[in-house]
């Protein structure tokens, strides 16, 4: 009888092994996942309407550099008094507001003519009328500026924006 002696081939065991191991080793170092992101944020103190406008408008400013446009996520008070509001930068398209707005329709009806006058009674309806001064003047490729704010005999407030530049 005679013995047969078989002999598997050593280069293609080795290139199996290597196979195996290398499959194993993808799977283990995964690419990193992302588990939290987050929108740059910004928040001011302001003390009067003006100060609030100006925020609203430097907020703007801030998250333009993301390319980005600022949408309200609170306005209130800190431990000490102050007035407070926080901006959230959010992509085009989705900056909307997350406070419900509180407003009168009539008070925020659509602006005719060069100056934009608005009345509102509080912090919420000034920052809308803000954004919808600010959205009007630029489609129509300017900046606006504050021009006048007054209180009347009602307790309301107006405040007429004016397009410049």
């Amino acid at each position: 009888m005679t013995a047969r002696s078989y002999r598997l081939p050593t280069a293609g065991l080795a290139g199996a092994l290597l196979a195996v191991l290398g499959l194993a080793a993808c799977e283990q170092a995964s690419s990193p996942r992302q588990v939290q992101a987050s929108n740059p944020t910004v928040t001011y103190k302001y003390s009067s309407d003006r100060d609030l406008v100006e925020a609203n408008q430097r907020a703007a400013s801030f998250c333009s550099q993301y390319g980005a446009t600022p949408r309200t996520v609170s306005l209130g008070s800190d431990g000490s008094g102050d007035r407070i509001a926080m901006y959230e930068c959010v992509q085009a398209g989705a900056a909307t507001t997350v406070m419900p707005p509180v407003y009168s329709s009539a008070a925020l009806a659509p602006p005719t003519g060069s100056n934009l006058t608005y009345t509102y009674r509080t912090d919420r309806e000034l920052l809308e009328a803000s954004r919808q001064a600010q959205a009007y003047c630029a489609n129509r490729g300017s900046s606006q500026v504050t021009s006048n704010m007054i209180v009347n005999a009602n307790g309301s407030r107006t405040v007429t924006f004016q397009c410049a530049g």
